[in-house]
């Protein structure tokens, strides 16, 4: 597992249901948002690899546990473990928590994203130097 990276989000008002609190599905985003991210931080942006490497990323299983609720405004730190990088797949490990803390995550989730062909969306190698450059910084 390579070290954790960290991408802040702050909960707005559309991210909540009728409880006040961050709807479910919602944290799927943040995930989401957080692996987007960590690509970028790499150096690697979707679209480019889309365009130039002919790949992109689908997520293929998924499995959240909630455990506190967030609500609006709070600023929650989603973070993101790889735990797993194998030749056509990656998988994740992620948290929300309060930002800056160290307590108990809110949501905790597993994901395992697929590389595929742009055009088949069939399985197909993650491209070598997006394999190099996570080998680099583990």
């Amino acid at each position: 597992m390579i070290h954790p990276f960290v991408w802040p989000v702050r909960v707005y008002y559309e991210d909540t249901d009728a409880a006040g609190v961050v709807y479910y599905a919602n944290y799927l985003k943040f995930l989401e948002r957080a692996r987007t991210e960590w690509l970028r931080a790499l150096g690697f942006e979707q679209d480019v690899l889309r365009s130039e490497a002919g790949v992109i990323f689908v997520v293929r299983a998924v499995t959240v546990d909630y455990l506190r609720p967030a609500r609006f405004n709070d600023l929650l730190d989603v973070v993101c473990y790889l735990e797993e990088l194998h030749r056509v797949s990656l998988v994740f490990l992620q948290e929300v928590r309060y930002s800056g803390t160290n307590g108990p995550p809110l949501c905790t989730g597993r994901v395992k994203v697929a590389c595929l062909d742009a055009i088949t969306f069939r399985p197909r190698p993650l491209p070598a130097t997006l394999i190099m450059e996570i080998r680099s910084v583990e």
